[in-house]
């Protein structure tokens, strides 16, 4: 298996989990900066590598109206605020190909936001970047189809490669997690990365948003660490009954810990069977 280095960090071959956390999106810097510093301090006890995550844009919400974000110019400028003042890797959505040169400038991972993961150019764009590049699986893709995405970011020169399941449409509204998909995507020679968050999102059940059953998200996260998982995404919020966008299935910062410390159990007995 590649090893994918991101920061100081490597992810991949049989290192411990690693945790990408943070709010779904940048409600104003000094929430988000909270949000990261408490995560921050939750991984630093429990010596678990950590890469900040919050969208500068939501570009696919339900509705127009819909609270997206500072955008890209001053969303950017945030995450390089908090970056510099949390000294951590972070991550972000990008959606469209002229956001990859100045996302790239700031940002260690660009994310490929499910709904684009079949989009060549804004992968290949991305892949050309220099930097990580994790792709989140579509909800309309078989895990094997992950390999041609594989392909088309490996045809840029990248070799810094994750994939992220966040589980597949199973009628209206409704995700289902398909745990063959963990092992399956990782044969492909990268680390996977399993979104307990978004897997339990109920995409447009609340009419103009998605709704969620976040009451499932530990119960899913344990599983993928038993399966095997490099890396465990999760959106987290000191309080998500606030938040502007999914905090139906977000994690709340409180309750972090203890997940985390099951995760990292489970994930010690895993590797010891691979």
């Amino acid at each position: 298996m590649h090893t994918v280095k991101i920061g100081s960090l490597e992810l991949g071959a049989q290192r411990p989990i690693a945790l990408i956390a943070g709010p779904c999106v940048i409600e104003d810097y000094e929430r988000t900066l909270r949000i990261g510093r408490g995560i921050k301090a939750i991984t630093e006890r429990l010596g678990m590598p950590y890469i900040f995550k919050a969208s500068f844009d939501k570009a696919n919400r339900s509705s127009y109206n819909s609270f997206r974000g500072p955008g890209l110019e001053e969303g950017l400028g945030m995450l390089q605020k908090i970056k510099t003042e949390l000294g951590l890797p972070v991550l972000s959505d990008i959606h469209e190909i002229t956001q990859v040169e100045p996302a790239a400038k700031v940002l260690d991972v660009l994310q490929i936001p499910a709904f684009l993961s079949r989009q060549t150019d804004l992968l290949f764009a991305a892949g050309k970047s220099g930097v990580a590049v994790n792709v989140k699986k579509g909800q309309f893709l078989a895990p094997n189809d992950m390999k041609n995405v594989v392909r088309k970011l490996e045809e840029a020169g990248c070799e810094n490669i994750l994939l992220t399941e966040r589980g597949f449409s199973l009628g209206y509204n409704n995700l289902v997690v398909d745990m063959r998909a963990l092992p399956i995507m990782r044969s492909f020679g990268y680390p996977v990365v399993f979104d307990a968050t978004h897997s339990v999102q109920l995409p447009g059940g609340a009419g103009t948003a998605s709704a969620g059953q976040r009451e499932y998200v530990g119960h899913l996260a344990r599983a993928a660490a038993a399966v095997g998982v490099d890396a465990l995404f999760l959106e987290v919020h000191d309080n998500p009954e606030e938040a502007l966008c999914d905090g139906p299935n977000m994690v709340y910062l409180d309750q972090l810990e203890e997940l985390l410390l099951d995760i990292q159990a489970i994930d010690g007995i895993a590797r010891k069977h691979k």
